[in-house]
């Protein structure tokens, strides 16, 4: 009796084209700008298809790594790399590994307060006075707003406070963490009294950033976020029906 084949596990040709070209960009081969080899050159390359190096291009397009343009000097370009499609890229990540119960809400919190108490710092000392008066618009009063209104000034204080610290890669890799806890557990679910707390904490590290005090504003950014951590847990236990 004949064995049983085992199935063939490997990728499809366009998928390896495309993990081929990802390798070359990544290890610097080709640059942000740079023109990738034409359709024909690819082809004859890979020994494949010219629609199978179309395919293999559109799943790198569809990964923001290469841009298509038609017409005489047309072609297939490496990206310049766009920091907020990288955010929505991690941002996606990150909902998704929250899915999965064994990444707990309080890991979230850990991961944000090594990056966001820093920052904090970084905005007392580096911040100039548009990112303060960035800040002070920011700022909310909970008794004149729907409690759903408040999301979106809350968003933007944190998001001006790590502009202010003065490191693009900081607000790159924070916002997802930020994003996901706060659309994922506080969206419509945080009481009405939470954001008066959220309040008092945002006026407490403007105070300590506009006095340029590093360590003050580093103690009021980690004050802040262990005064979420109440909520974020109630939050989570209703959300996996604990």
């Amino acid at each position: 009796m004949t064995a049983e084949r085992p199935p063939d596990r490997r990728a499809p040709a366009y998928a390896e084209i495309a993990a081929s070209l990802r390798d070359r960009i990544i290890a610097g081969e080709f640059k942000p700008g740079d023109r990738l080899p034409i359709e024909p050159a690819l082809s004859a390359e890979h020994g494949v298809s010219r629609s199978t190096v179309r395919e293999a291009l559109r799943l790198l397009a569809s990964q923001n790594l290469v841009t298509t343009t038609r017409g005489v000097a047309g072609g297939s370009f490496v990206a310049y790399p766009r920091p907020d499609q990288i955010t929505e890229y991690l941002a996606t990540s990150l909902n998704l590994l929250t899915l999965d119960t064994r990444i707990t809400v309080d890991q979230l919190l850990e991961i944000r307060e090594m990056l966001e108490v820093p920052a904090a710092g970084l905005a007392a000392l580096r911040g100039g006075e548009e990112g303060l008066a960035e800040l002070r618009e920011s700022l909310f009063d909970p008794s004149a707003l729907d409690p759903a209104e408040t999301f979106a000034p809350n968003r933007h204080f944190h998001a001006v406070l790590l502009k202010m610290a003065g490191n693009p890669f900081l607000e790159v890799v924070t916002q997802p963490v930020f994003r996901v806890l706060n659309e994922r557990f506080l969206r419509e679910n945080a009481p009405a009294r939470f954001w008066y707390g959220v309040d008092h904490d945002h006026r407490e590290i403007l105070s300590r950033i506009e006095a340029r005090d590093e360590a003050g504003a580093r103690e009021a950014c980690h004050a802040h976020l262990e005064n979420l951590r109440e909520t974020y847990t109630s939050i989570d236990r209703t959300r996996l029906g604990d």
